[in-house]
């Protein structure tokens, strides 16, 4: 099922979709559950993380109290302006105040195979895990490319890595070399949430949207009970 809903403009599509992970950190923290959420880079990254600082001042969310890991990363190092850490570091790590002990970011800087590998142990380490055993992240936050990619799992990559965690995985377009969570991890996770911005994203986002559509987006909505979609009008309802 996907839960769609349309905006008329970036501000109210991020503003929505902050007040959703305050509510879901809120319930989650005041359960005393571990609460570990997935974040992703784009030019999404910006107004969402902005928005998501503004709604929990004004509501006490405690964002201090999440673990931050990264639905995918680049291979540069975490100062690099590629880095979807870097990015996340400045609009709402430090803006939030979140400790260092809460920030799982992928070590980008190291061999890409090392880097899954350590990514993937310390997500295990943070996160329950289900009835088969893969850790389950509280909300992700996805993206989506022209051409229907989300975290770092492109059109062109066909593999089927059952078991996986974080993987290498090659982009085709730069840095080409990135990690990124494996579709059965994204399947799993309790809430997805997909910020879709700009006619641009409109067809490929149209293309998901079709019974076997063949986008990576498609195949995650496949997986997953629901997905919600924040998106300018392309979805109502």
């Amino acid at each position: 099922m996907v839960l769609g809903q349309g905006f008329p403009n970036l501000e109210l599509l991020v503003q929505a979709a902050a007040k959703e992970w305050c509510m879901a950190i809120e319930g989650t923290v005041d359960a005393g559950d571990p609460c570990c959420v997935a974040l992703s880079g784009g030019r999404m990254v910006r107004p969402f993380c902005n928005a998501l600082v503004e709604a929990a001042q004004r509501r006490h969310t405690p964002l201090a109290l999440a673990h931050y890991f990264w639905a995918d990363e680049r291979c540069v190092s975490p100062a690099d302006p590629e880095s979807n850490f870097a990015a996340a570091h400045q609009f709402l790590l430090e803006p939030a105040r979140v400790p260092s002990r809460q920030v799982h970011r992928i070590q980008g800087e190291r061999a890409p195979a090392e880097a899954a590998q350590l990514a993937s142990q310390e997500l295990l380490e943070f996160a329950p895990r289900n009835a088969a055993g893969r850790p389950v992240l509280e909300l992700v936050f996805l993206g989506l490319g022209e051409d229907g990619h989300v975290a770092s799992l492109f059109p062109e990559d066909h593999a089927e890595a059952l078991g996986t965690i974080y993987r290498p995985v090659i982009a085709p377009k730069p840095p080409p070399e990135r990690i990124s969570l494996d579709y059965a991890i994204l399947a799993v996770a309790r809430q997805v949430h997909v910020l879709i911005s700009g006619e641009s994203k409109r067809a490929a986002l149209l293309a998901s949207l079709q019974p076997n559509g063949a986008t990576p987006l498609a195949r995650l909505l496949r997986l997953r009970a629901q997905t919600h979609v924040f998106n300018h009008g392309v979805l109502t309802g």
